[in-house]
């Protein structure tokens, strides 16, 4: 049985001459949910990414359910992220890309409850739209409302309150707290501590993870 979902080990990143992380330490176990804190520019997006597989660190290891990340399909089929913005396929709707998430990960999207989670996150009434022509907020919704329709062991999210009303940031706190009821794991970005303590999750400086073990 997997004790830690998240293991990063003396992680160091710097661009150019610039160190932006610096033997960086922090284990969250599974089932936890950690929110990193700090300034813009601290370096909480640099660690996400690291943690994501979307970036390679100058030195340090990182381990997720025991294996690197990125390594294997059953990383991605595990972890979901919105660190990166996602890619909308040309032409497809908003329902579209909700039937492809749900179609890739072998799920009906009746079944998985599509209508009913575009409707929760508020985008129904946009489902017919493609999603270059939503608002900000909106784009931030049904990135969201993608993330929560597929299966997955780990969320890594960047700042998820970002771009969303008093009432879209309840929902997703509310979301992010019965995710982390059911057994899953949660590391995100967050300026928001009030979302943050909703979520359920524990909150760490970024100027502390040198040091830091999330229990």
């Amino acid at each position: 049985m997997d004790h830690s979902a998240i293991e990063v080990r003396d992680l160091s990143v710097s661009y150019g001459s610039t160190p932006v992380l610096v033997d960086v330490r922090l284990t969250v176990p599974v089932g936890a949910g950690v929110c990193v804190i700090g300034e813009n520019g601290i370096g909480k997006s640099t660690l996400l990414r690291c943690v994501a597989s979307l970036q390679r660190p100058d030195a340090g290891e990182i381990e997720i359910f025991g294996a690197p990340p990125g390594s294997t399909p059953e990383f991605w089929r595990a972890v979901v992220t919105t660190v990166e913005p996602p890619t909308w396929y040309p032409g497809l709707t908003a329902r579209e890309h909700a039937e492809l998430v749900c179609r890739a990960h072998g799920l009906d999207p009746a079944a998985a409850g599509m209508d009913e989670t575009l409707d929760r996150f508020g985008i129904a009434s946009h489902a017919d739209a493609i999603p270059p022509s939503l608002s900000s907020g909106q784009k931030q919704r049904l990135t969201l409302a993608l993330a929560f329709l597929r299966p997955s062991r780990l969320l890594i999210l960047d700042e998820p309150e970002q771009r969303l009303d008093p009432e879209g940031r309840a929902l997703v706190a509310g979301l992010l707290h019965d995710y982390l009821a059911d057994g899953g794991t949660v590391l995100m970005a967050s300026h928001d501590d009030a979302f943050a303590a909703a979520a359920g999750t524990t909150t760490v400086s970024m100027a502390d993870l040198h040091t830091v073990d999330a229990q």
